[in-house]
């Protein structure tokens, strides 16, 4: 299938303000841009194009950064990109890897971070998970927890919510729910990564909720990482990955750095049908 993946945020600020954007998809789905991307940052005061540099950051991710005129900029982008249609990826047979045996690249993603407490909810982890076989079943009883114990409330959205704040609060979005899955992975001994992209509302029924970039995590079983999804906590179709990282502090969609004011945010992502 094709899929049509875009945005038009626009953040107003007062004077040259240094930012960093990670927005738009990651360069393992270059392969699988039909048409765009039409990535373009302009002036809010006068549409001037705002100069960017791309690079890739220490996980991978395609990142741009520019400084952002007084009175503000438009990121804008609008693409189509091919997927395989097929639901997230499954190996119900998937063990753990001994952690004297994973691969030294993986051990960061073990480790506490900015929003995952590792230390602070192991004992806890092991008390409510500690019961389960170890592997796939195990990751997916953590899955099934979170979506039980956090309540979905974009009214209740808060930047700083770490992942025993969200355990202890039982409200969050969708970083939230990824957030304690991805703590409570590591506090097993599974490492975990943050992810964030778009997703669609694809083969479920349409959300009425205005269209957002998603969280979810993939979790390292058996040599491989797999796609995992507190929050909805079901297989989906369409995922397009836009960057990786430990938690959301490393994967910002728009980090500036003085500050701003968000005053347009809209996202769509939508399969293209035939005519």
């Amino acid at each position: 299938m094709e899929i049509r993946c875009g945005y038009r945020i626009e953040v107003v600020c007062h004077q040259p303000t240094p930012a960093i954007l990670l927005l738009d998809p990651h360069p393992s789905r270059d392969v699988d841009i039909v048409s765009g991307p039409n990535g373009a940052v302009t002036s809010l005061a006068d549409g001037r194009d705002v100069p960017c540099v791309e690079y890739a950051d220490g996980f991978g991710n395609r990142c741009r950064r520019l400084v952002v005129p007084p009175g503000g900029a438009a990121f804008t982008n609008d693409m189509i990109v091919r997927d395989s249609g097929v639901t997230d990826a499954a190996d119900y047979d998937a063990q753990e890897v001994f952690p004297g045996e994973l691969p030294s690249e993986v051990f960061e993603y073990m480790l506490s971070s900015r929003y995952c407490e590792v230390d602070e909810l192991s004992a806890t982890a092991w008390q409510l998970f500690g019961k389960y076989p170890p592997g796939w079943n195990r990751v997916q009883q953590i899955c099934n927890y979170v979506n039980a114990q956090i309540r979905f409330d974009y009214q209740c959205a808060r930047n700083t919510r770490t992942a025993a704040q969200a355990m202890n609060e039982r409200v969050g979005v969708c970083r939230d729910f990824t957030h304690l899955a991805v703590a409570l992975c590591r506090c097993m001994n599974i490492p975990a990564r943050y992810c964030n992209g778009f997703l669609g509302d694809i083969g479920v029924p349409r959300d009425p909720a205005p269209m957002d970039y998603n969280a979810w995590f993939e979790a390292y079983l058996g040599g491989k990482w797999f796609t995992f999804d507190a929050r909805h906590n079901m297989p989906r179709i369409g995922r397009i990955l836009v960057a990786r990282g430990r938690d959301a502090v490393d994967v910002p969609m728009v980090h500036t750095f003085g500050p701003h004011i968000l005053q347009k945010f809209e996202v769509i992502t939508e399969e293209v049908r035939a005519t």
